[in-house]
């Protein structure tokens, strides 16, 4: 029988291989090149470093990340040793777009902020970003957007420079992947670049903010919303946690349909690798998700109530400022929520 490794974090891979493998679940962090010495595949998620010297000399065939991000995988190793590797793009973009909005709403009630006719600038366009463009553009913001690659490869003039991006946006918020290009770039230049009161959210990956720069920056700006932090999980600044107005323990993408993707795409991409045609459109059942009717009430009080009642965070946001020590098990032991929907069909400007 084929031995599968995963991250005990995954979920539904017990109903997905009953039967037909045998899993060992291990925490993330703790998969040693021991535990995959007579494993055919490893399925994991962010807290496990994918390179040669986890996987050098074992049997394993195949790597799945149930992630969007590839930061924690040697791709390159992977296809140098003809290890078939897959990842789940887009798998959490609506949970990650609910967890920026409701936030957003929140915090400005909270602070006085009116966003109507604000402009809202997305750095980073891909599965995350547009579905936030969409869903900003349906609840009257304007909007901004900033993805150099795609502006390159398209040569689409939507997509404006970083610096004009910065210049004109009321909110900024990211959603990049982590490399070369964007580590660190939310740096000194970065923040005195968004205008006075601006309002900075960052749910992509936590190095690509500068910590001691948005520190520096906070009395200026109108808001800080962080899912993600630099050096998570283990070196995260206590300062920067009780500075900003929102945080939370990289849970932004933690839904139940988020969940349930990522794993249906791993198992999905495992199941062609090894030919288990049964699985090959396996995927989990969630439930009902909440349907919510956009657009919403012009009182944005209203809408941060309604929001908020499908996703409340503030006594998660309270517990890490409590225990910012307790990042990790904050993160694991988080109820998984289930997203919204839309009762009419969602704006689609984008590709």
């Amino acid at each position: 029988m084929m031995k599968i490794v995963a991250d005990s974090a995954i979920p539904y891979l017990d109903e997905a291989f009953e039967g037909r493998a045998q899993v060992l679940r291990l925490p993330g962090a703790a998969i040693s090149r021991a535990d995959l010495m007579d494993a055919d595949a490893l399925l994991t998620r962010t807290r496990t470093k994918v390179d040669a010297a986890l996987l050098e000399g074992t049997p394993i065939q195949f790597v799945g990340s149930a992630t969007i991000g590839t930061d924690h995988i040697d791709t390159e190793w992977l296809r140098s040793r003809g290890i078939a590797f897959s990842n789940a793009p887009g798998c959490n973009s609506g949970a990650v777009m609910q967890y920026v909005f409701t936030t957003l709403y929140s915090l400005a009630v909270r602070k006085g902020i009116v966003l109507k006719g604000r402009t809202l600038g997305v750095v980073g366009v891909g599965h995350v970003g547009s579905k936030v463009a969409d869903l900003a553009l349906r609840l009257g913001f304007n909007v901004a957007l900033c993805d150099p690659p795609r502006r390159e490869a398209e040569g689409d003039s939507r997509f404006i420079p970083l610096e004009e991006l910065l210049a004109v946006s009321d909110i900024v918020t990211l959603h990049v992947p982590l490399d070369k290009s964007t580590r660190a770039m939310a740096d000194a230049d970065f923040f005195s670049r968004m205008k006075d009161g601006a309002v900075f959210i960052n749910s992509s990956r936590g190095d690509v903010v500068l910590t001691e720069a948005l520190t520096n920056a906070y009395k200026r700006l109108g808001g800080v919303i962080l899912d993600v932090f630099p050096g998570e999980p283990d070196r995260i600044s206590p300062t920067l946690i009780q500075t900003a107005d929102v945080v939370t323990p990289h849970i932004a993408g933690y839904s139940l349909e988020g969940k349930a993707n990522a794993t249906a795409a791993v198992v999905q991409a495992l199941a062609e690798h090894f030919g288990i045609d049964e699985l090959k459109d396996f995927h989990p059942a969630t439930g009902l998700p909440s349907t919510i009717a956009f657009p919403l009430s012009r009182d944005e009080q209203l809408t941060a109530c309604l929001l908020t009642s499908l996703f409340p965070f503030l006594s998660l946001d309270r517990s890490l400022r409590e225990n910012p020590s307790a990042f990790e098990e904050l993160r694991n032991n988080y109820p998984l929520r289930h997203e919204f929907t839309f009762k009419q069909k969602p704006i689609k400007l984008w590709n």
